[in-house]
């Protein structure tokens, strides 16, 4: 650049720094961007050399980049100085206009602080406007919003040195680097901001191809899953409704998904267990439960929910995954019933009985004429006067008295008791009767025939005790040739009845290996109430049977 004492710039001066200005705009990346700026100083601007000190995110400054001397560009690029001295330095000396320059009389005071810098040698100036070795001049540059004299953001200060005319910048140097600067901060500004939108733009492709991987590992393991998978809408009009199932679940419940897009989960649920679907949470929720098939039936499954967002705050889904527990279902039915039922006959064994005899009665005795329950009694408001009682028209007196009663009633205020007819006659009290059957004649056929014999003839007898009751009624094999049955809302003669009959059928001639045997059957009846316990009901048909054994001639107790 010329000197300001002469009239005019030559042409090539300016077609320099314009030159420099287009490179500023054209550099590929920001460190190209860094290097140019330094370079143009010297190019352009007439000086020797030329730092960068670029502004970190923790508002250090690191030396980015050195024109002008390969030993000093090596002994200080990337080293850093702290933002503290980088202020005290920005705070001193002359200011002109955005520039700073600080002279070799006050510049001393610097020598010791963290900036990095560089020494240069040479005489000392013998002009007053005459360049010093340790003369510090520097260029400020700023986003350009805090130009006018607004404190804005700081993007890193130019370092200058040794003015290739070895004077102090007059006023057009002066100009020239402040505009130099403040076009260079515009070119930095928008090459860190092109790295940033490059940096992000391959952060997003990064995370767009991570996502397209983790769909397409998704779409692999919900498509190839080895057990039942759907995605239900959630929420809305049509919340539950399955918009999309594997190939595993349409071959579990024999429907295409084209069909299947049809339903939502509740739609398929059997109608036993749509309380459990209903009750199953949303968001991680687990339920067993059977679902429909095409062909009518049902199958067991485990189905669990998860939630999973298509995008963040977008919609939500409901993924399940349905697993066929048909077989385990299967082994826990089977296993509870050979706890509960008799290997040989399958009916209902003791400690099944038991269950549910006691299931029917409570602690506490019933007396004649006592009502069931606390509703059977005060249930009806009509059958008292309020007024006659000194009750509010409003009844609550009388619901004050009831809730007392209530109180009184025990724990079993709300139990149905179980009644018995009293008496030797039929009172038409209908009770649950209790029916102990002992077999006449089987231990002869045991002896003479065998045991395989003996149990054809008590799975004969099982199965004529079930087909002559009623559904409901309860026939279960207590151990050896000993059945009990419970039917209950019977009278005493309907106990009788039943009694005659069981045992005619019983006694009609049982075919085991092309001969025919018979056995005979006396009947106990003993009647159930609350305040006993099952063994003591039991007991009682135990013991009423052997009174109508004992009563028979010992010829008449089998059938033959």
């Amino acid at each position: 650049m010329e000197t300001e004492s002469e009239p005019y710039v030559r042409l090539s001066s300016l077609r320099q720094l314009h030159q420099v200005m287009a490179d500023l705009n054209t550099a590929r990346s920001l460190a190209d961007t860094l290097q140019t700026v330094a370079e143009g100083v010297v190019q352009a601007l007439g000086f020797e050399l030329a730092c960068v000190n670029l502004a970190r995110p923790d508002g250090d400054l690191v030396v980015a980049a050195f024109a002008g001397n390969s030993a000093a560009e090596a002994l200080i690029t990337g080293r850093v100085g702290s933002r503290d001295s980088w202020d005290r330095r920005l705070s001193m000396g002359e200011h002109w206009g955005d520039l700073v320059f600080i002279p070799h009389t006050e510049g001393w005071v610097l020598d010791d602080d963290d900036v990095p810098q560089w020494y240069t040698d040479g005489p000392a100036p013998r002009f007053e406007d005459e360049w010093h070795p340790s003369d510090r001049l520097f260029a400020p540059m700023y986003t350009p919003a805090s130009r006018g004299g607004s404190c804005g953001e700081l993007i890193g200060v130019l370092s200058v040195d040794r003015p290739r005319n070895g004077r102090r910048p007059g006023a057009w140097g002066r100009e020239a680097l402040q505009m130099y600067a403040f076009q260079a901060a515009i070119a930095i500004s928008n090459a860190r901001l092109r790295a940033n939108m490059q940096r992000a733009l391959v952060r997003l492709e990064r995370e767009q191809q991570a996502l397209r991987s983790s769909e397409e590992s998704f779409r692999q393991a919900f498509e190839y899953a080895p057990s039942g998978m759907a995605i239900a809408e959630m929420g809305g009009d049509q919340h539950g409704r399955i918009l999309r199932t594997n190939d595993a679940l349409c071959r579990l419940l024999g429907r295409p998904a084209s069909a299947m897009r049809r339903y939502s989960f509740s739609d398929l649920v059997h109608p036993e267990d749509i309380g459990t679907l209903l009750r199953t949470s949303a968001e991680g929720g687990r339920a067993e439960l059977r679902l429909g098939r095409r062909d009518g039936t049902y199958v067991w499954v485990s189905l669990r929910n998860s939630v999973v967002a298509d995008a963040a705050d977008g919609p939500r889904f409901l993924l399940t995954h349905v697993e066929d527990i048909e077989e385990r279902k299967r082994r826990e039915l089977q296993l509870a019933h050979r706890a509960s039922h008799d290997s040989l006959t399958g009916l209902p064994n003791s400690a099944e009985l038991r269950s549910r005899l006691a299931s029917r009665l409570c602690r506490r005795a019933t007396h004649p004429g006592e009502p069931a329950s606390i509703d059977a009694a005060y249930g009806d408001h009509s059958a008292f006067d309020a007024d006659s009682h000194g009750f509010d028209a409003d009844r609550h007196g009388f619901d004050d008295f009831r809730q007392g009663v209530v109180q009184a009633f025990d724990a079993y205020d709300h139990h149905v008791h179980t009644v018995a007819p009293q008496g030797e006659l039929d009172d038409g009290t209908k009770g649950l009767a209790v029916l102990f059957c002992d077999l006449d004649g089987f231990k002869s056929i045991n002896d003479r025939f065998g045991h395989n014999a003996g149990d054809a003839v008590l799975i004969e007898v099982a199965g004529r005790l079930s087909r002559g009751v009623r559904d409901g009624d309860t026939v279960a094999r207590l151990g050896g040739d000993e059945f009990v049955v419970l039917a209950d809302g019977l009278g005493r003669a309907d106990a009788q009845d039943l009694a005659v009959r069981l045992r005619n059928e019983i006694i009609q001639p049982i075919r085991i290996d092309g001969r025919a045997v018979r056995v005979g059957a006396s009947f106990g009846i003993g009647w159930a109430h609350c305040g006993m316990t099952a063994d003591e009901v039991l007991k009682s048909a135990d013991e009423r049977m052997y009174i109508e054994k004992r009563s028979r001639p010992k010829q008449h107790r089998r059938a033959g």
